[in-house]
């Protein structure tokens, strides 16, 4: 296997072995690592000295269910801190079967402006991979609906394709790196952290995978693989919120919607309440609903990558039936619909559609749309000036670079103390006042905000893997912790993170993880050794950002949740410093 170093100073490329340190690292893992090793932490995130790392996970390109998983690594122009942000794509497949370990974009051209895209396909004769660089100023400007088609005729064959959109272009620390689903649309992202925009800054706008002819992924032990893969999808097919035509196969991610409502933790109106009169207007029954009218069927979702058995990835419809958005995921439909007040699925649709046209992330677009509104530039519940104020973004005017530049930056430019952010970037849509523990995991994980580091909704609110109290702070710094850490694993196996409903409930699930990742690196991994593999990666991350300037003091919530007690429990953000500390202290 190699590392693949893209150098887009002098647009040149080398393969280099894989060092013997990075053999059983993946996904995440490796991407930290790498950034780690490789980036000063003081380096400028759109500067020449940043690199930004493509990893795929440890079973990535294997038969492994949900494994079609890619990591992306940089420092991010958010937060100023380490970054990784995944996705689900054919491309994470087609890296995989190549045998790169790993894809760095390093350097960055000296002349102003040109754009390039790269296409990497296989070279039968010499048996490894080839990369040709190509002008991209043709693509630059433009939507992203609008260039996937043109880059699918240009290349013969089977490819997939990786980039930036105009939200990259204009430097926005809200942009994501674009990946292509199954049916060829620009829709699956890394969206987290602004990374789009380091891509944009090496003026690289594409790379182009191109697999015919690749060996694939080596297995060392396939019997143990097979066993640890059917074990995974014996546990994925007869979890409820896993299985086939399952809450997530029938409604989506946004089956939270109305979840999160009734608990009094779905953030309204800029994290002014915990409930929203619109919920079932726009939860993921009605989405199902809606669909079975405009279409005259029941519509079950699909994979937003090969080899998914989950299937959560929706699509609405308009009412004349053809195709409106896919996919509206719960954080997509929370943000920018009950966090702003709005109620109107076809509006919130083509928020959706807007972001992935022009590369924003939607938690950090509909979060910065709420602040907005409080501030006044646009009322809540409004989805008319909501899709125009997403419109501004992409067309890069002075207001639409004021909100691409994130929460934090549009809230302080309005003068508001209600800001929902952490280390600068904005939380999801899990109410930390009304759920606890994953408020602790917001306030320290190393990625800023973010609930995909820790997951603790699933014991406090699903009762999956155990049931917490969500409105208690007891144990709940113990219990983030032990989930940013096995999160951490899973993120650089090459899973996808919706694997813990099943895992948590069903031990041999895990053990299948576990199995699985053994089989094709030759380990011998046992299940207690997840948490000690997660925690190294953390401790890493955590050494950068303390080294770029982020120490525990901003391992905190934003003050106003300290203070105004949310609707409809009353509650405030109660956990002790000592216990946020502790999440860290004791890793």
């Amino acid at each position: 296997m190699w590392i693949l170093r893209l150098n887009m100073t002098d647009r040149t490329y080398r393969l280099e072995e894989v060092p013997a340190a990075y053999k059983n690292l993946g996904g995440r893992g490796l991407t930290s690592t790498m950034v780690y090793e490789e980036v000063s932490p003081l380096a400028h995130p759109l500067g020449p000295n940043n690199k930004l790392v493509f990893a795929p996970g440890m079973i990535t390109g294997t038969p492994a269910s949900t494994s079609a998983r890619v990591s992306v690594g940089g420092k991010s122009p958010l937060t100023g801190g380490i970054k990784e942000a995944n996705a689900g794509s054919s491309w994470a497949q087609f890296l995989a079967t190549m045998q790169i370990k790993a894809m760095v974009v390093e350097g960055q051209p000296k002349e102003k402006g040109k754009y390039w895209m790269v296409h990497l396909a296989w070279d039968a004769d010499k048996g490894k991979p080839k990369v040709d660089f190509f002008p991209a100023d043709e693509y630059v400007g433009k939507d992203l609906f609008e260039t996937f088609p043109k880059i699918y005729d240009r290349f013969s064959g089977r490819i997939a394709i990786a980039g930036c959109g105009l939200a990259g272009e204009y430097g926005y620390a809200n942009s994501g790196i674009v990946f292509n689903d199954l049916a060829k649309r620009p829709t699956r992202y890394a969206g987290r952290g602004g990374l789009g925009s380091v891509l944009a800054s090496k003026k690289l706008k594409f790379i182009v995978l191109e697999n015919k002819g690749a060996p694939g992924v080596s297995i060392v032990d396939r019997a143990l693989f097979d066993q640890g893969k059917k074990k995974m999808d014996e546990a994925l097919r007869s979890h409820d919120v896993t299985k086939p035509k399952g809450a997530l196969n029938s409604y989506g991610t946004a089956v939270l919607i109305n979840i999160m409502n009734e608990a009094g933790g779905l953030p309204t109106r800029n994290f002014s309440s915990g409930r929203f009169e619109g919920a079932a207007k726009t939860a993921g029954e009605a989405i199902f609903e809606g669909n079975k009218e405009r279409l005259g069927k029941e519509l079950y979702n699909h994979a937003c990558s090969p080899g998914c058995i989950i299937q959560c990835s929706n699509t609405w419809h308009k009412p004349d039936g053809k195709e409106h958005a896919s996919c509206v995921e719960y954080e997509s439909d929370w943000a920018l619909g009950a966090n702003c007040g709005i109620d109107n699925l076809d509006d919130i649709a083509e928020m959706v559609h807007l972001c992935n046209a022009y590369g924003l992330d939607t938690i950090e677009a509909g979060t910065t749309l709420g602040v907005a509104m409080e501030a006044g530039v646009v009322p809540f519940g409004d989805g008319k000036k909501a899709i125009g104020l997403v419109q501004e973004m992409g067309k890069g005017t002075p207001l639409g670079r004021i909100l691409g530049a994130g929460t934090e930056f549009t809230g302080k430019a309005y003068g508001l103390t209600r800001i929902p952010t952490v280390k600068r970037q904005s939380m999801p849509a899990y109410e930390p006042r009304a759920v606890k523990g994953i408020g602790i995991t917001y306030a320290t994980t190393t990625m800023g905000a973010d609930h995909t580091a820790g997951y603790t909704i699933a014991p406090e609110i699903l009762s999956v893997g155990g049931k917490a109290d969500p409105l208690s702070p007891e144990g709940k710094a113990a219990l983030s912790r032990a989930f940013q850490a096995t999160t951490a694993f899973i993120d650089s196996s090459g899973h996808c993170l919706f694997i813990a409903f099943a895992i948590l409930d069903i031990a041999t699930g895990y053990e299948g993880m576990v199995e699985e990742c053994n089989g094709v690196l030759g380990t011998s991994w046992k299940t207690d050794d997840v948490v000690k593999i997660g925690a190294e990666i953390l401790r890493k991350e955590r050494a950068f950002n303390e080294a770029a300037g982020i120490s525990k003091a901003e391992d905190r919530m934003p003050e106003f949740m300290k203070y105004e007690p949310l609707p409809p429990h009353n509650q405030v953000f109660d956990v002790p410093d000592s216990a946020l500390d502790s999440v860290y202290g004791e890793l």
